[in-house]
C-alpha cells in the first residue's frame, strides 16, 4: 500500500511593485515629505507642545530649502511628489506669515524717528574696534547691547563714544567669561530698577523727541532641550511684569532665542500686548547668509508706537548678526 501524496502549502508569496527607477525615486521622497507635512501643519496649528515649538524656530530655513526642492522636483518631472513639496511650502508659509509680516500700527509720518542698534555681541567677543565699527554704522540714537564681554565692558567710554546716558545690568557670569547687557542712549534717561525674577534684563525711560520711551533690553534662556521648557516661559511672564509696570510707549530688544511666530513670540504677543518688527532676514547663525538664518533677536513695540524700517547691522564679530529699527508714534 502505497503513502498519499499531500501537495505542499505554500504561504502567501510578496512581491514589490514592477515599478521604474522613477517612480521608486518618486515613492521615496513622497514618504519623506509625509512627516515634513505632518510637522508643518502642528506649526500652524500652534500646538504648545516643545518638540512642535523646535521644529518652529526653523519655518524660515526651511521654507526656503521646501522651495528650492520642490522647483529641483518640478525640473525632474516628479508631478506627484511637485505637488506634495507645494504642499509643504504653503503649509510653512503660513507658519511664517506672522513673523516675516506681522500685525502693525501705522507709523506717523509726521512724527519725529528713533533709530534703534540692538546686539547680542556674544560673551567671548573682545574685537572691541570690530564692534565699534558696527554701531558707528548704525548711526542710532538707542544701542541695547546683550552679552557685553570683559574687554569691551573695560573700554566703554571707547565703545560707546556718543553716548553718554547709559544704564546696564548686574555681570552675568557664563562658563567662560562674565558679560552684562547694557542701554546706552544720545538723549538723558532714568535707569528702571531690575527685580529678581530670572530674567535678565536692564530697562530705562530715555527723553526723545517722541517723549518718555520705555526700553527694556532682554535676554531669554535658550529653549528645551537645551533648558526646561518652562523656562522661557517663565522668564516670559517676569517680562510681562516688567511692562505691566510702565507708564508709555514701550520698545523691548535683544535676544528671545525664539522666533516670534512660535510659542514665546505668541505669547509676547497675547499677555503682554507688544508687537514685533518684521523678522526677515534672520539674525542667527551669523556664519549662514541672512537669507537662512533664524530671526531670534527680536524688537518688540507697544501698540502706541509704529515700525518706520527694520534691517540688519554690519557684523560685530559674534554668532548674532544686529538688528537697526527706526520707531516713531503710530498714526492715530
Amino acid at each position: 500500500m502505497t503513502n498519499p501524496v499531500h501537495p505542499e502549502r505554500q504561504g502567501p508569496r510578496f512581491s514589490l511593485p514592477d515599478w521604474t527607477w522613477r517612480q521608486w525615486l518618486e515613492a521615496v521622497i513622497l514618504l519623506g515629505l509625509a512627516p515634513l507635512f505632518a510637522v508643518s501643519a502642528l506649526i500652524v496649528l500652534g500646538l504648545g507642545n516643545r518638540w512642535v515649538d523646535l521644529a518652529a524656530q526653523f519655518t524660515a530655513p526651511l521654507l526656503l530649502a521646501a522651495l528650492a526642492g520642490t522647483a529641483i522636483l518640478a525640473l525632474l518631472r516628479l508631478r506627484r511628489a511637485a505637488v506634495a513639496g507645494l504642499a509643504v511650502v504653503g503649509l510653512l508659509a503660513i507658519a511664517v506669515w506672522p513673523q516675516w509680516f506681522p500685525a502693525s500700527t501705522t507709523p506717523d509720518p509726521d512724527a519725529p524717528i528713533v533709530r534703534l542698534y540692538s546686539a547680542n555681541l556674544y560673551y567671548l567677543n573682545n574685537d572691541t574696534a570690530r564692534i565699534r565699527r558696527s554701531i558707528e554704522a548704525a548711526d542710532a540714537d538707542i544701542v541695547v547691547l546683550i552679552e557685553l564681554a570683559s574687554d569691551p565692558a573695560l573700554n566703554i567710554d571707547q565703545l560707546l563714544a556718543g553716548y553718554p546716558h547709559r544704564a546696564a545690568s548686574m555681570r552675568l557670569d557664563q562658563t567662560r567669561g562674565p558679560s552684562r547687557s547694557v542701554i546706552a542712549s544720545r538723549w538723558p534717561l532714568t535707569v528702571r530698577a531690575d527685580p529678581p525674577d530670572g530674567l535678565h534684563a536692564v530697562a530705562a525711560t530715555v527723553r526723545t523727541p517722541l517723549g518718555p520711551l520705555n526700553v527694556v533690553g532682554v535676554h531669554l534662556t535658550r529653549p528645551w532641550p537645551f533648558q526646561h521648557s518652562w523656562g522661557q516661559i517663565s522668564q516670559t511672564m517676569a517680562l510681562d511684569a516688567v511692562v505691566e509696570g510702565m507708564d508709555g510707549p514701550v520698545v523691548v530688544a535683544g535676544d528671545f532665542n525664539s522666533v516670534s511666530s512660535a510659542r514665546i513670540g505668541r505669547q509676547v504677543r497675547r499677555d503682554i500686548g507688544l508687537r514685533p518688527a518684521p523678522g526677515f532676514p534672520g539674525t542667527w547663525p551669523s556664519d549662514l547668509p541672512s537669507a537662512l538664518g533664524m530671526n531670534i533677536d527680536q524688537v518688540y513695540a507697544s501698540p502706541d508706537l509704529g515700525f518706520v524700517s527694520r534691517r540688519l547691522g554690519s557684523p560685530t564679530g559674534s554668532d548674532h548678526r544686529p538688528v537697526v529699527t527706526e520707531i516713531t508714534r503710530a498714526a492715530d
